[in-house]
């Protein structure tokens, strides 16, 4: 197929990327699961199901024949969703280009991959499927950034980390734009972990955030001054849960402070806490404003049934990786352990604050 660069995944961050390269000049073939998805791209310039309201360029067609998009391509952005990855990459694994090593590969899902070994980053583990040319090579791109925005034009930063220098350089040189601002890192554990962490934190915000405006958290009858809740309280649940990403990324391997201080840390976690694009986040806000849980008995059937939501919170699958995780390191982390037992029907959202905020007047 014509154009240098394939990118699996036609959800909304995807397609996103996929239409900043088409606008740049690059011919792109982005593949798609949906076959609905695919006419609409290719007979409308548009993804009316997961990126509404946006027109591509005749640059930016698709397909569903993934060995076809795949194979003789120099750049290959991998987008599916972390459920869906490693069955992904199996299916292009014959690729001749790929076989070769020919093809630099990129990866902008976030998340972590559950393995025999437990869960894991999302590079260390398709390292172990791909051909041997791609350990250490890899680049994994991340940042403060909803596709909604990017694909309009607003201004955005991303990291694009792997320990290859040279292709980090390639795919910063390949991404960026007068709009999309691409820099680059040797971090790359520091930043899957922040990438796929704040997705949990993001889920507890909501919570949060729901409660401060429904009322929920109110201690008596009157006015507002006996809401629990305000902008402060938002801000010592974002800063404690910063602190957890950052636990979890020295325990994992991260190598450079910063990274959790810049924008892949710090600058990813607040836009997925506060801005309205947030999955995460109107998940968080719709447990206690539609009891989204109510039809689910614990975490595993609710990650079971995760089609019967219209939208795919990824925080969900990464609140029990977390979990593991913290288990693993002996890390104390209540935001993200608390999140997991209330998705697990262990325990109430005001009850899971109630415990959080006691935990932090005894710890000081």
């Amino acid at each position: 197929m014509e154009g240098r660069v394939a990118v699996l995944g036609a959800g909304a961050w995807g397609t996103a990327v996929a239409k900043v390269l088409g606008d740049k000049g690059e011919k792109v073939v982005l593949w798609a699961y949906e076959k609905e998805t695919v006419d609409d791209i290719n007979n409308n310039h548009a993804n009316s199901r997961f990126l509404p309201g946006v027109t591509f360029s005749a640059n930016l067609t698709a397909s569903r024949d993934i060995g076809a998009v795949v194979n003789g391509k120099e750049f290959l952005i991998l987008a599916v969703p972390s459920l869906f990855l490693m069955n992904t990459v199996r299916e292009i694994l014959t690729a001749p280009s790929i076989q070769e090593g020919e093809t630099n590969i990129a990866v902008i899902t976030k998340g972590f991959l559950p393995t025999a070994k437990g869960p894991r980053l999302l590079l260390e583990t398709l390292e172990d499927y791909l051909p041997g040319f791609y350990r250490n090579s890899l680049v994994y791109i991340a940042g403060p950034s909803h596709a909604e925005e990017v694909a309009r034009g607003r201004v955005t930063g991303l990291i694009a980390a792997s320990e290859n220098a040279k292709n980090s350089f390639r795919f910063r040189d390949l991404l960026k734009t007068n709009r999309l601002l691409v820099f680059s890192s040797l971090d790359v554990r520091g930043v899957q972990v922040a990438a796929a962490a704040k997705n949990v934190i993001a889920i507890a915000f909501g919570i949060l955030d729901a409660l401060k405006t429904s009322g929920a958290g109110r201690t008596g009858e009157g006015s507002g001054e006996d809401e629990m809740f305000g902008d402060g309280t938002e801000s010592l649940l974002l800063a404690a849960g910063l602190s957890e990403i950052q636990a979890l990324g020295r325990a994992m391997g991260a190598t450079h402070p910063e990274t959790f201080t810049s924008i892949s840390g710090v600058g990813d976690l607040d836009v997925t806490c506060r801005s309205v694009f947030g999955r995460n986040r109107r998940f968080g806000r719709e447990i206690i404003e539609k009891d989204i849980l109510a039809p689910f008995a614990n975490l595993e059937d609710l990650l079971g049934r995760l089609n019967e939501i219209s939208y795919l919170p990824e925080g969900v699958a990464a609140a029990k990786y977390v979990r593991m995780l913290a288990d693993r390191y002996r890390l104390k982390m209540p935001i993200s352990t608390g999140l997991y037992r209330i998705l697990n029907k262990e325990t109430r959202p005001l009850e899971f604050v109630d415990s959080f905020l006691g935990g932090l007047l005894t710890s000081h």
